[in-house]
């Protein structure tokens, strides 16, 4: 038990966002919450045993590529026209994507602290997945269409993406798991277990109607059973053709809700809906921003103040909320819903480039790495390979915010720590 005694901050961080959230206790404002402790624990624990350590903690191009967003989001900070929503921010941006990615580098020994971390994902995702799945079996989640039949788990109507992501990333992990070739050290049970758990993560999935989301599960499920192999694909795709014949053409699984909600995808430019109608609408004001501030940008935080100057009036004020326990709410629409236009819009094109190009030599480094490792690691590079390419893709029409912040900030780490992490004995 005390060889993993170092995880406990981590596993603590995922499990804590099983916690239910009191309505209206968490928005796009910024509410410490339970999790949010805990990563600072998280981070201050490995700051401790580096402080205690007789070794350098990271090689220099981990060090490179995970500390320089942070010098994008100083000089935003520094140059913002309001210096404590500027410093405010910066602190935010430092502990989600700087400090608890490092200290998740920092922390995981082996592939086997790695099983771990991703297991409480899978555990935490199944947990929200299963609220969520009742939610919408006894129509008291969120409102969607005038019932309140969507799927949010414990996160509440406010935050509609949290379980999603949520169940996307344990969804993830588990077929990184299930694809991955048997070893020794991982018996055939296993596959199978994660086999089942991605299976049953599709249910809950699918109840969000979530489009970002299943969107990004697509794609870097895709990925994944492409690297895990040309004949290994060939089968997969086959069985999930199969399954999806059966399940939705000869048992009728899927309701006309989640049909038309996936036929909306195809519909976001001809006819879009309201939300994607204010969704283009604050593009067009993040890109409105950073042509004002190309360099630097509006400054950390400022989004919102400077919204209404850079908007058409065809914006709508907010966001109706409702159901899962919370009374009607009009939520602001505070971000433009897009990472990167939200970091170039804020940031400029040096914060922008910096934080985008960490992720892309994350994800170039990850890949090599998955290229040439025996196969008993090839679990562990698939997760993080695939989790890392479901972020960025779900970044396009995303952004953070919320409960769920704090993991995404793991998994980044996890994804880092695959690409970056020294081998054994090479950073003494």
């Amino acid at each position: 038990m005390s060889r993993y005694a170092p995880l406990l901050p981590a596993l603590a961080t995922v499990l804590l966002l099983a916690v239910p959230v009191a309505a209206g206790n968490v928005s796009a404002s910024g509410k410490v919450t339970p999790a949010d402790g805990a990563s600072a624990v998280l981070v201050l624990t490995a700051a401790v045993r580096c402080a205690r350590a007789r070794r350098r903690p990271l090689t220099a191009v981990a060090a490179v590529v995970l500390g320089a967003p942070a010098v994008g989001f100083a000089v935003a900070a520094v140059t913002s026209l309001d210096p404590g929503a500027g410093a405010t921010g910066f602190l935010r941006y430092v502990q989600v994507f700087v400090a608890v990615p490092a200290a998740v580098v920092l922390l995981l020994r082996d592939r086997r602290d790695f099983a771990v971390l991703a297991g409480a994902i899978v555990l935490l995702a199944l947990v929200q997945g299963a609220v969520g799945t009742w939610q919408y079996a006894t129509a008291s989640g969120a409102s969607y269409m005038g019932q309140d039949v969507r799927a949010v788990g414990t996160f509440g109507p406010s935050d509609v993406m949290g379980m999603a992501t949520v169940v996307a990333y344990g969804l993830v992990v588990a077929m990184g798991y299930a694809l991955a070739p048997p070893s020794p050290g991982r018996p055939r049970r296993l596959r199978m277990a994660a086999a089942c758990c991605a299976g049953l993560l599709v249910v809950p999935l699918a109840v969000s109607f979530s489009r970002g989301t299943w969107i990004a599960t697509a794609v870097a499920c895709g990925a994944m059973i492409l690297l895990a192999g040309p004949r290994r694909a060939v089968g997969v795709f086959a069985g999930l053709a199969a399954a999806g014949v059966v399940l939705v053409g000869g048992l009728g699984v899927g309701s006309q809700a989640i049909g038309a909600r996936a036929a909306s995808i195809t519909q976001v430019t001809a006819v879009p809906d309201p939300s994607v109608n204010d969704r283009f609408t604050l593009w067009s004001a993040a890109l409105s921003m950073w042509r004002e501030h190309p360099a630097a940008g509006v400054g950390l935080k400022r989004f919102p103040a400077e919204r209404d100057g850079h908007a058409p009036l065809s914006l709508s004020s907010a966001s109706d909320t409702a159901g899962a326990g919370q009374g009607f709410t009009r939520e602001p629409l505070l971000s433009p819903h897009n990472m990167y236009l939200l970091a170039l819009s804020e940031q400029g094109l040096l914060g922008c480039s910096l934080l985008a190009g960490g992720w892309a030599a994350v994800l170039a480094l990850g890949l090599r790495r998955l290229r040439g490792c025996p196969p008993g690691a090839r679990a562990a590079g698939l997760c993080a390979v695939g989790l890392l390419l479901w972020q960025c893709v779900d970044f396009a029409y995303a952004d953070i915010g919320g409960p769920s912040t704090v993991l995404t900030a793991l998994l980044l780490g996890l994804a880092a720590w695959w690409a970056l992490h020294a081998p054994e004995g090479a950073a003494r």
